[in-house]
Order: C-alpha cells, then sequence, then structure tokens
C-alpha cells in the first residue's frame, strides 16, 4: 500500500492536506454521502451561471417512466448551429450534480461558442448500473434527436466529465461507437473513473487525500451492487477498462493526477487509444492528487490544469467540431 505523506504532494498542495484528507469520510459512509447529495440539491439545484443563459428541461428515460433532470447553459448570444457539449458531473457515480461544476461548464462556453447540457443522473445508492449510465445515454441520444430545437450541430457533439463523469464520458462514447447512434466529435474524459479492479488491485492500492483505494471500493460497489448481486457479468459500458477495442474512437483529451487512484488506468487508456491511431492530448500533474485543482482552485498547478483544459478544448473544437459546419 501507498500511504501518501504531507511531503509527496506537489509544493503548491501541501497546504491543503488536512483539507483535502478531511473530505474522505464524507464519501466512505453510504449516509454521509446522502446527506451531501441532500445538501447539495438544496443549495446548488437550479443555481445559474451568470451572463449565461440557463435552462432546466426533463428528459424522459427509455426505461420506464424517469425523467432526467437537465441543465442547458449557452450564450446569451449566438449565430447560427453550435457544438454541444454533452458533461457528465463527477462524484463517484453516487453523489454530485451538474451545478458543482459550473467552473467547467463556464470554462468551456466562454471558451469557444456551444451549448452545455449536463443531466442529473440517477446516482447508485438509490438506483445502481445500468440507471446513470442509461440516463447518460438517453441524454446524448435526445440531444442529437433535437438539434435542431436546440440550435446545435448533429457533426459537433462533444462528451465530457470529470472522474465518475470521466468515467461515464467513456461508457457513453464507447456505446457511441459500437451502436453508431450519435457521431462523437471528441471526447473528454477527465481523471476519469474507468477500472473497478483498482481497489483489489495490491499494485494499485493507494491511501491519498480526497479519494483513494477505499472510497473508490465504496463508489464501484454501490454503482455495481446489482450486478454483484444477481452475479451477472460486468460490462465494458459499466467498467470501460474492460474494453478491448478502440477503433474508431474519437479524438480524445484527458489528464490525471500522479497520486490519484486513477493514475495507472487513465495511462493504460491513453496507451490503448494512441495504439489505436486515435489523436490524444494527455497530460499529468506530478504530485497531485484526485480533483486537485477544485480543492486548491487557486494554486499555480490548478491553474495550470484549467489552462490546459480550456486551451486543449480550443483546439480540438476548431480541429473536429466546426469541420463540417
Amino acid at each position: 500500500m501507498m500511504k501518501v505523506t504531507k511531503e509527496q504532494l506537489h509544493e503548491d498542495l501541501r497546504p491543503f492536506y488536512l483539507k483535502a484528507n478531511a473530505i474522505k469520510p464524507v464519501f466512505q459512509y453510504k449516509w454521509l454521502t446522502k446527506s451531501l447529495n441532500a445538501v447539495l440539491n438544496r443549495v446548488l439545484k437550479g443555481a445559474g451561471i451568470k451572463g449565461l443563459k440557463s435552462d432546466e428541461i426533463s428528459i424522459p428515460s427509455s426505461v420506464g417512466a424517469h425523467q432526467i433532470r437537465t441543465r442547458i447553459y449557452r450564450p446569451l448570444e449566438s449565430e447560427g448551429e453550435l457544438p454541444v457539449v454533452v458533461y457528465f458531473h463527477g462524484g463517484g457515480y453516487f453523489a454530485g450534480i451538474p451545478e458543482q461544476f459550473h467552473v467547467y461548464i463556464e470554462g468551456f462556453i466562454k471558451t469557444k461558442p456551444c451549448i452545455v447540457v449536463a443531466p442529473d443522473y440517477r446516482k447508485s445508492y438509490t438506483a445502481p448500473y445500468p440507471a446513470g449510465f442509461n440516463d447518460c445515454y438517453d441524454t446524448l441520444l435526445w440531444v442529437k434527436n433535437n438539434a435542431q430545437k436546440l440550435g446545435a450541430s448533429h457533426h459537433g457533439i462533444i462528451t465530457a466529465g470529470h472522474s465518475a463523469g470521466g468515467g461515464l464520458t467513456a461508457a457513453v462514447t464507447l456505446k457511441a461507437r459500437d451502436t453508431g447512434d450519435v457521431p462523437i466529435a471528441f471526447q473528454m474524459p477527465f481523471y476519469p473513473m474507468i477500472d473497478d479492479q483498482q481497489p483489489a488491485d495490491a499494485s494499485r492500492y493507494i491511501k491519498a487525500p480526497v479519494w483513494d483505494s477505499h472510497t473508490n471500493k465504496a463508489g464501484w460497489g454501490a454503482y455495481l451492487s446489482e450486478l454483484h448481486k444477481t452475479n451477472q457479468a460486468i460490462p465494458a459500458y459499466a467498467v470501460p477498462a474492460k474494453n478491448s477495442d478502440y477503433s474508431g474512437f474519437p479524438p480524445t483529451i484527458t489528464l490525471v493526477g500522479t497520486l490519484d487512484p486513477f493514475y495507472q488506468e487513465t495511462c493504460r487508456y491513453v496507451e490503448a487509444l494512441k495504439n489505436a491511431g486515435v489523436d490524444v492530448a494527455f497530460e499529468t500533474y506530478e504530485g497531485a492528487f484526485h480533483a486537485f485543482e477544485v480543492i486548491a482552485a487557486q494554486t499555480n498547478i490548478s491553474q495550470q490544469v484549467f489552462d490546459y483544459t480550456f486551451s486543449q478544448f480550443a483546439k480540438f473544437y476548431d480541429r473536429y467540431a466546426i469541420r463540417e459546419l
């Protein structure tokens, strides 16, 4: 087991060591995670972004009567069809809402004119896989089928997300590749949660701030609980690292910290994409724990993450999202 000490962190992140470790118990106990979700919904649900148009719709689920609460953000003024970023928020598959990630949603729109569609997919303590995955894929199909009403381009659909949202990005993009339902211009699975074997792999076991192997075990256990209960095989749409064919994947932007439990799986994912001839932009951050740029947003290393994210987004937007507009 690797236990991360304060001295191992990047110097910008050392002052946040205690704060970052104090976050972990929220994800280690079911009742605390559910309480966090209740607080987020009470405090942030429905919040807008100053200088942008923010709307909320309900997208019908393709399975059952569930309605997917979905946020739509766009510039106040725009001309012509815009690319769409379908954004999946993070939270270990069992926590979070789209409004937590306004810094990224705002950043994408202000970097390049686009529409961001962000579903508040079902969380695994309430409805385990495939509920959240289905909600995300249904949102992607809704964007394609309602492009004209959205003022969006059929050819400029981008998938993106952080952490578990990065895992959902990889899973949704995989299914879109397999089915041919939606052409994905490019994907952005940032430090994605894609391998359920990490917690049990002694060579990757890590005790680190914010999210580590222990919290990762809780997250995967909740998300895959129904499959485990019924002894079903785990599909790649649930655990994208199980995919073995990366041909036909769209261009990809990603990043990860070297002290993130997802570090090795992200590196393997990038290697597989590159071996399949996919255009990949990839950056690692030495001595950085999971979601460090959110916890320590004003530090130099975190500003490097934001600069990298939005500059690469701009490059891929010009290269892949508007080529057929």
